[in-house]
């Protein structure tokens, strides 16, 4: 016997028992970002690896250590693509949809990277993005955050979730600051953990997010960011707090909240949780305005936030909040004995749909006898198990049974739909 072909470790398959509860969060989520006017937008899973490079920061911890890339026949390096917003801003640029437009986008798909998985953290994982383009102003990102805001409201989860902000400044400010900061940890390189004395020369500002307690010692008597944030910034900043405030979102202002990656600037913010354990954070983003000049494109304001569809599947199931009508459910299992029943309920199946095509109808396929298909039907769950046996075919009428009560009603086949229609 040939061994078994396995799924590569950390990419993992989404059976049928829980692809229906990602297409409701898929659902759910495309409801609200179509109210505000986002627009879907779907690009290529494999790109030029220069994006990312030049987009995420070839000093980042994705950029170093994480990309699946390589080289295709032609020799050309390629990358499986680590994240949505250097590839959504290269696909609106390059279609020309950017300079001097507004535009409201959103994806979703998978990503790739390499590093060790666990559980909620996965080789392939899944996201959602939603990015604005176009606009400078604090109210963009305001909405932003109260369309997610939204989203949390719908699903239930906002009362178990917490709104993170902070500002980053202006690229001149960060580097003011970054200059401070390295020459203050350049006095305590030795008590800082080894991914921090790593970062202190590609990466510093992704310093104050370790989780280190050393590292955090350290860090109490730093230079802090907000001693450098440019005035500009800092309206902004006031400006943003204020909408959300009047529109009634909670927030709590975290000064170590920086974000992993180049692009971004000014605005930062995270949607955390303490339902998942280490993986706190299921919704992140920020403003990246210096992101399409970067990518060759015209200079253009931009804000967007990622969410990860296994960390909220994992979130809702953790806390019992995936509704029924999420899941699969069957209406009505048709059970046929003899070949004209057989042919006949085709044709009721059909009927069925064509009421209504919110049904969900399944029909006893492969043979075998009445009593094995009515354990099937019993299996499916479905809510009424309809029967056409030779009798109820020479009768041209169907025996509707109520799974739930165990009571049968007789219907002439013509008139079952309209039965149904009644009870369901």
């Amino acid at each position: 016997m040939s061994r078994k072909v396995q799924a590569i470790r950390g990419m993992n398959d989404i059976l049928p028992g829980q692809s229906s509860v990602w297409q409701y969060l898929e659902r759910t989520v495309a409801e609200v970002v179509h109210g505000y006017g986002y627009q879907q937008i779907r690009f290529p899973i494999v790109e030029n690896t220069d994006l990312f490079k030049r987009g995420v920061g070839e000093t980042t911890d994705i950029v170093e250590k994480e990309m699946y890339t390589f080289n295709d026949r032609n020799g050309e390096s390629l990358t499986l693509r680590p994240e949505g917003t250097a590839s959504c801003v290269r696909a609106a640029d390059q279609a020309g949809l950017l300079f001097n437009q507004i535009q409201r986008l959103w994806y979703t798909g998978p990503m790739f990277r390499y590093e060790r998985p666990q559980k909620g953290r996965y080789r392939q994982f899944h996201q959602i993005g939603v990015e604005s383009f176009g606009m400078a102003t604090p109210d963009i990102d305001a909405e932003l955050i109260i369309l997610s805001a939204r989203l949390w409201k719908k699903l239930g989860l906002l009362e178990h979730v917490e709104l993170q902000l902070n500002t980053i400044g202006v690229a001149s400010a960060r580097e003011a600051f970054k200059a401070s900061l390295v020459a203050y940890l350049s006095e305590f390189k030795d008590q800082l953990d080894t991914d921090s004395q790593r970062r202190l020369d590609t990466n510093p500002l992704r310093i104050l997010d370790s989780k280190d307690e050393r590292t955090q010692a350290v860090l109490r008597n730093a230079p802090s960011l907000d001693d450098f944030i440019d005035e500009e910034s800092r309206l902004h900043f006031e400006r943003l707090q204020r909408i959300l405030t009047n529109n009634g979102v909670a927030f709590t202002i975290n000064p170590s909240l920086v974000r992993g990656l180049d692009y971004y600037g000014k605005t930062v913010f995270e949607w955390v949780t303490t339902h998942l354990g280490a993986q706190a954070t299921v919704c992140a983003g920020g403003r990246y305005d210096g992101l399409v000049e970067q990518l060759g494109g015209k200079t253009t304001p931009a804000v967007g936030f990622a969410m990860g569809i296994e960390r909220l599947v994992l979130l809702l199931d953790e806390l019992n909040l995936i509704p029924e009508d999420a899941k699969v459910k069957v209406d009505a299992f048709i059970v046929s004995v003899g070949d004209e029943a057989e042919l006949a309920s085709f044709t009721l199946a059909e009927q069925l749909k064509d009421a209504n095509s919110q049904w969900t109808v399944l029909r006893h396929c492969g043979g075998g006898s009445f009593k094995s298909q009515m354990k099937k039907s019993d299996k499916s769950g479905a809510r009424f198990t309809l029967i056409i046996g030779e009798d109820e075919y020479a009768k041209g009428i169907c025996q509707v049974k109520d799974m739930n009560t165990g009571e049968q009603t007789e219907c002439s086949l013509a008139s079952v739909a309209s039965y149904l229609s009644q009870q369901v």
